[in-house]
This record gives C-alpha cells, structure tokens and sequence, in this order.
C-alpha cells in the first residue's frame, strides 16, 4: 500500500492517467462510430465524380475544355457549382444545339442520376452555390404578399410582375416563368444564369427566395385564373388599355362605318 501510495503521487502520474484515459476514448470511438457510414458516403461521393467525368468528356468537354477551364466556344465552370449544373441541365439549357444571344429551354436529355453525377464532377473542380435541398425550395408557409414585394423589387423589371417573360436587348429574353420548378427556380437565383443577376444568401436570404417562389406559385397556379376573363398576358394597365382602345374602340369606329354606309344605300334606293 505504501509502493501504490507513493506511485500516486510521482510527478508523471497525472500524465500516465491522461494518456491512458485518452487511449480508452480513442479506442470506444473507434470502435463505436459510424465509420462504415462515413466511408461509404465518400465511396459514393467519388464513383458520382467518376461517372461524372466520363459524362462531361463526351458531352461537354468540346465547349468548356477538358478540364472546366473554358474555351472561346464557353465559359469556365471552375466555382459554377453544382447548381449552375442542375439548373442548365436539368432545364434542357445544356448541352447547347447551336450558339446564339441566349439558350432556350428544351428537352432533357440526361437522367436525375446522369445530372447529379455531372454536378458532383463539376463541384470536384472549385467550390461553389450547391443544389439546394426540398426543404430549402418547399414555399410551403411562405409569405406570400412579401413575395410579390421582393419580386416586383428585384425580378419584375425583366419577368414581368406576374413572371410570364419579358423581351431583352440583344435577341436576349427573360423566360416565362409557369410551370417552372421551385428547385429551378431557386437554382436560377443563386447562379443568375445568362443575364439574370444572381442572388446568394448574402443578399438574399434562404427565406425570401421561398417567399418568391411561394408568389410566382401562386400567380401562376390553377388560382391565378383571371376572374375578368382573357389575362392578355398579364402584362398590365397599359397593355390592357391599349387592347381596349384598338380592339373597343376600333369595333365601334367600323360599326359606325357599316351603319352610315348602309344608311346612305337605303336612303339612294
């Protein structure tokens, strides 16, 4: 007992019980954690990067060079992320047919998977906005009247204030926005592809792109009917007005016309 007494208190004890207690965390930790989880994840994570490559060497190396850095035919993808990725072609934007002052929509060539393993190869090449989750697109509970407000401030001056589009300079356009998917949607605002501005989360928060998303819904949903008829567009008071005066006033002008005219021939007769 006097030996034991007299080891405890030997100056390297408190080291000798440290390291000892940190050999047993590190034993329980290795021997407790998902590791298994871990690993798989970054199995995964590296074959997506893989088959990715694979994709964009045949599909989009010719434009953007071999390795993302660009050419004279498109620009560098080094930092687009994973979003530009999903939004260009999980929209049909990309691959590119032709060139021109802008890309249309079109047709989706490549599967979900096919496009995830594009983004994953991209993001490989320089940090930058990631494909945002359900949760962060979902505009359920979103304000919606703060919405309009936004969207007037920030998008409307090109999409129109109910979003159906707008012309551009240069042969370029602002697209419609009905039927576009909140993921899509969301998407476009963090990498402002082609002429639109982008809007990361410094500038504009997570919760005010749904509350966009929750009014471009919702003025174009199966609610948004025009309760006065033909929406012409939606493109406002003026437009309308000006339907008014050619079509209104100029239905007047011709049955004016056609009355005077008939009267003249009854009155010869």
């Amino acid at each position: 007992m006097k030996k034991l007494s007299a080891r405890r208190r030997h100056p390297l004890a408190a080291v000798v019980v440290l390291l000892l207690a940190l050999a047993a965390t590190g034993g329980l930790y290795a021997a407790f954690a998902p590791a298994g989880k871990a690993q798989a994840d970054e199995t995964a994570q590296s074959l997506a990067i893989d088959e990715g490559k694979k994709l964009y060497s045949v599909g989009c190396a010719s434009c953007h060079g071999s390795g993302g850095q660009g050419t004279t035919d498109g620009p560098s993808l080094v930092g687009v992320g994973s979003a530009a990725v999903d939004f260009q072609v999980g929209t049909g934007r990309m691959p590119a047919q032709q060139p021109g002052a802008q890309v249309p929509k079109k047709p989706v060539i490549y599967t979900q998977a096919e496009i995830d393993q594009l983004a994953a190869y991209v993001a490989s090449l320089g940090a930058g906005p990631i494909t945002p989750t359900g949760s962060q697109v979902d505009p359920a509970g979103a304000d919606v009247a703060k919405g309009g407000d936004l969207f007037r401030t920030n998008c409307a001056q090109c999409h129109n204030f109910t979003g159906k589009g707008g012309a551009l300079t240069n042969g370029k356009y602002a697209p419609d926005l009905e039927g576009v998917s909140p993921k899509h949607i969301y998407e476009a605002m963090q990498t402002g592809p082609q002429s639109m501005p982008s809007f990361p989360d410094s500038t504009m928060p997570e919760q005010e792109k749904k509350d966009i998303i929750a009014y471009i819904k919702t003025v174009n949903g199966d609610e948004s009917a025009s309760p006065g008829g033909l929406s012409l567009g939606g493109l406002g008071p003026v437009s309308e007005g000006l339907f008014g005066w050619i079509f209104g006033l100029g239905g007047l002008i011709a049955i004016a016309v056609w009355v005077a005219a008939h009267t003249a021939k009854a009155k010869k007769s």
